[in-house]
């Protein structure tokens, strides 16, 4: 079956707008309560805790939500903003039913979404939200008034996260020699990742750390890391470290004002855990990891494969593979023998660990790996048009794949939401690139 509300990562929307309005998320969080009573043992009782970032709808939203878990009988635990990693964490901590974090992630504050964590931390399954979704078909009823959920506010929830954070750090080492800047993106981590790194024995500089309700990820976080770059060059600090609004991105930036992505990331932890002698396997990129890391990792005698974009589809992938370390080039990047998810602040720590390892900066520890040029055109296609059926489209697809064998690649997506055609060309060379991403393009009836 399709789902009709979940997407990749939970449901999103536009505050306001269907489906993030009071009344179906009421709906939501009933549906979710019963599913879990339904899935609960015999006399087993409930509780889920609810999380969310620093949106000024999340006071409307976990009200919403709170309502309809009280209704199908399940007690609500709430920590207030906290980043979704340390929702997951925590539900698995306390043993509880499952987590709920309201966050539209990356996104400006006039969006917020819903995102749900199973009993052990990690995302629910495709089956878990089909059975939301069935509950959510049916009219929304209420529990006896003895049989009601309470709420309870989760006081220490930040504190727990801190020490939880702290303990991923290699014991036998210690942040004293850094000079950081953190970047939270005026976003959940704004209470718990400069403490993290403090605690350690870092000298931090915080910035996006003062959230009004509308200010998450407007001009700060790892989705715009400009001001990081310039606060790092300012303060004459060793390293930046961004964070998105629910701080389960990461992007780091040098003394030089070098930006890393997740992609570079991902190769520093792959090759860090090799040095410590570590069984990696292999380790899960997706579609759309630059072709130079997936060599650079390859050349290191491991195995490496592509999941679809998301962090859903890599943590599905290390899965089934049995592998723990992946991650996408937006920043999420998973360390399966640290989290049960991606985190921001917990991969920045082992990037840190890295480093202090192999007594090298993040420039030389990727000294190897120079990424290739990517370039992406959007294309809107006229209704109608099947680009997988059009043959002088894959004749040229085809056609550049064959001039790009071993220096380049194609990736042709369509968008899930509306109709259009992503065109992504790698090459060693930028102008070779584009040229071969414009030649396909154009083949494409645009409007």
């Amino acid at each position: 079956m399709k789902k009709q509300y979940f997407g990749t990562d939970g449901i999103r929307g536009e505050v306001g707008q269907f489906p993030i309005v009071p009344e179906f998320i009421t709906r939501l969080g009933y549906a979710a309560g019963k599913v879990l009573v339904q899935n609960a043992k015999p006399g087993e009782r409930c509780t889920v805790l609810i999380g969310k970032d620093t949106r000024v709808s999340g006071y409307l939203l976990e009200a919403a939500l709170e309502a309809g878990f009280a209704a199908a009988g399940v007690d609500v635990m709430l920590c207030g903003p906290m980043p979704t990693p340390g929702v997951a964490y925590l539900t698995k901590a306390l043993r509880l039913s499952a987590g709920v974090v309201i966050s539209a992630s990356h996104n400006a504050y006039q969006d917020n979404g819903i995102k749900f964590f199973s009993a052990e931390g990690g995302k629910l399954t495709d089956e878990f939200e089909l059975a939301i979704e069935a509950e959510l078909a049916k009219p929304m009823g209420c529990v006896s008034s003895k049989e009601l959920g309470k709420a309870f506010r989760l006081d220490d929830a930040a504190g727990r996260y801190i020490e939880f954070c702290k303990s991923t750090f290699p014991g036998e080492l210690n942040l004293k020699a850094m000079k950081l800047v953190v970047d939270c993106a005026n976003g959940a981590a704004y209470h718990t990742a400069p403490h993290v790194f403090h605690e350690l024995g870092a000298e931090v500089i915080s910035i996006g750390v003062q959230p009004d309700g509308r200010n998450i990820n407007d001009g700060c976080g790892a989705t715009a890391p400009a001001a990081l770059i310039e606060k790092v060059k300012e303060t004459k600090a060793d390293l930046g470290i961004a964070l998105d609004g629910d701080a389960d991105r990461l992007q780091m930036v040098d003394a030089s004002g070098r930006l890393f992505n997740g992609d570079e990331l991902l190769y520093v932890l792959a090759k860090d855990r090799l040095a410590r002698g570590e069984n990696l396997g292999g380790v899960a990129g997706t579609l759309m990891t630059n072709l130079a890391v997936e060599n650079a990792i390859k050349a290191l005698e491991i195995g490496f494969e592509r999941a679809n974009v998301g962090d859903r589809y890599v943590l599905e992938l290390l899965k089934q593979k049995g592998w723990i370390i992946g991650g996408e080039g937006s920043g999420h990047l998973l360390c399966l023998d640290q989290h049960s998810t991606g985190d921001g602040t917990i991969a920045a720590l082992q990037v840190l660990a890295a480093m202090s390892q192999a007594k090298k900066t993040l420039a030389q520890l990727l000294d190897s790996v120079k990424l290739f040029p990517q370039v992406l055109l959007n294309i809107k296609f006229k209704a109608g048009y099947d680009w997988k059926a059009d043959n002088a489209l894959k004749s040229q697809i085809a056609q550049v794949e064959t001039e790009l064998k071993g220096t380049g690649r194609v990736l042709i997506r369509a968008s899930g939401t509306e109709p259009v055609l992503r065109v992504m060309v790698e090459a060693n060379d930028c102008a070779v690139a584009m040229n071969a991403a414009k030649s396909i393009a154009h083949l494409i009836p645009s409007f």
